[in-house]
């Protein structure tokens, strides 16, 4: 990824200045610091949730809109909410900077304008007509960063702000608290098992497509795993755990984001000509979505048509964001962890070699070192959800524990996905990711074909009764 801050040619993600002070403290790098704001905040939220309360005054997200005067009345009635959450995010970030050791007299001033930023896609994404024009937050974001990035020089202090992998690390922490492991459990064994012949599937054939051609093992690594499971997340996880360049981490986010917006329109409109009922489309848009963000858009357009529909396509018409839930952000998602430690692992015994070329000898301190530690904080954080889940039914889970804890920790994890995405396009240049030629685009787009074909092969026939069953409310 190319930035405005002056890094080695092979400087990778877990190179950046951030990174690069020592390993072994608890409160040395900025992994550890993502686990403890995400944490921070979650249990800051269990606090409040078990006294009766909620951080939803806090968690301040634009409501729904369909006239400026609406959306100017609704943020000047919630400015105060908005300057909180400023101050809170910006003090949470400059603790961990300065303990990282690093100035913070130009990340305040480029954070603020950030946050701004921020903010108006947020709202611009709440737009009653959104939805129609696929105005995803982190998915817009991405796009204006892009924008400006490529037109525009920004000054050099700006790039103190773009902190890409600190917004997504706590992003994947705060995403832990909404995937408590008893959602596997209600999702069931169809759901897991479809999730888990798709992340395998679909990374083995990107990877071994992008090693035929041949490209490095480790960018093989980043394209295969941003198409098997949670796209730019996982991308960034797991170049950070095999030491992937910085434009190879960007060149496989790039890929992630188009394909995910082509198949937002595609799979709608292909699961309708094949009359899918709602439950399986969902299923299929899950299985074959790249980011969450497009998925629930195309899920929730599916459902649209339902309705409109009118009984020509079959089940409710909610059971097609359901069936996406449980494929993409319970199925596929979990993966980033094991995707993580298991090529950490393969990075460190196979691919790693010295300065004279020879494989360097497997060590289980470098593979700890490498290891994302924000995935702990993510399983720390399922696992805290999970305990106060099996407190509750399923149906007391979504009526009582989404709407005072998990939702709140939900739109702050928009938010830090939004400063993620935005920062994203804010440090690439287009021009740069074309250095790298066809192949990656090749290899990843073989997975994208295998990866729907499956899906619809999954959903549509092997699985179907179980999809079919959602929609019938069963």
């Amino acid at each position: 990824m190319t930035t405005h801050q002056t890094l080695p040619a092979d400087a990778t993600p877990a190179e950046a200045p951030s990174q690069r002070a020592e390993r072994g403290g608890l409160f040395s790098n900025e992994d550890w610091w993502a686990v403890w704001i995400g944490l921070a905040v979650i249990v800051v939220a269990w606090g409040l949730f078990s006294s009766g309360h909620s951080i939803k005054w806090l968690a301040v997200a634009p409501a729904k809109w369909s006239s400026l005067a609406q959306t100017g009345a609704d943020f000047s009635h919630h400015l105060p909410n908005y300057a909180a959450l400023f101050v809170v995010l910006a003090g949470l970030f400059s603790i961990s900077i300065v303990a990282l050791r690093q100035r913070i007299a130009h990340f305040l001033p480029a954070f603020f304008i950030l946050f701004v930023a921020s903010g108006v896609i947020f709202t611009l994404g709440a737009w009653t007509g959104a939805a129609k024009y696929n105005l995803e937050p982190p998915l817009v974001a991405l796009a204006v960063g892009l924008v400006i990035s490529n037109v525009f020089r920004l000054p050099e202090w700006f790039a103190a702000g773009l902190r890409v992998e600190f917004y997504v690390k706590v992003g994947i922490v705060l995403l832990g608290a909404t995937l408590p492991f008893t959602l596997i459990a209600w999702a069931g064994p169809v759901a897991v098992a479809q999730a888990g012949i798709v992340s395998l599937v679909t990374f083995s054939v990107i990877f071994f497509t992008a090693r035929a051609f041949p490209l490095d093992p480790r960018f093989a690594a980043v394209l295969g795993v941003g198409g098997a499971v949670c796209g730019v997340s996982a991308a960034i996880a797991v170049a950070g755990a095999v030491r992937a360049k910085r434009e190879q981490a960007s060149v496989a986010i790039t890929l992630v984001v188009v394909w995910a917006i082509v198949t937002l329109f595609v799979l709608p409109f292909a699961a309708r000509e094949l009359g899918l009922s709602t439950g399986v489309a969902g299923a299929w848009i899950g299985t074959s979505e790249f980011a969450d963000a497009a998925g629930i858009a195309a899920a929730q357009a599916y459902g649209d048509l339902a309705k409109q529909a009118a009984g020509a396509i079959a089940g409710a018409p909610d059971a097609s964001v359901q069936a996406f839930t449980l494929m993409k952000v319970v199925g596929r998602d979990i993966w980033i962890g094991i995707w993580a430690f298991v090529l950490a692992v393969i990075a460190t015994t196979r691919w790693d070699r010295t300065s004279d070329g020879v494989k360097s000898k497997a060590d289980a301190r470098e593979i700890w070192a490498r290891f994302p530690k924000f995935v702990i904080g993510f399983l720390i954080a399922s696992a805290l959800v999970t305990w106060i889940a099996s407190h509750y039914s399923l149906a007391d889970y979504r009526k009582i524990v989404t709407p005072e804890f998990v939702a709140p920790i939900t739109a702050l994890r928009v938010w830090a996905f939004t400063l993620c995405f935005l920062s994203i396009g804010l440090t690439t240049r287009l021009r740069s990711l074309s250095a790298t030629g066809v192949k990656p685009f090749l290899a990843f787009t073989v997975g994208v074909a295998v990866n729907i074909a499956i899906g619809y092969v999954l959903s549509a026939h092997v699985f179907a009764p179980y999809w079919n069953s959602l929609g019938q409310g069963t």
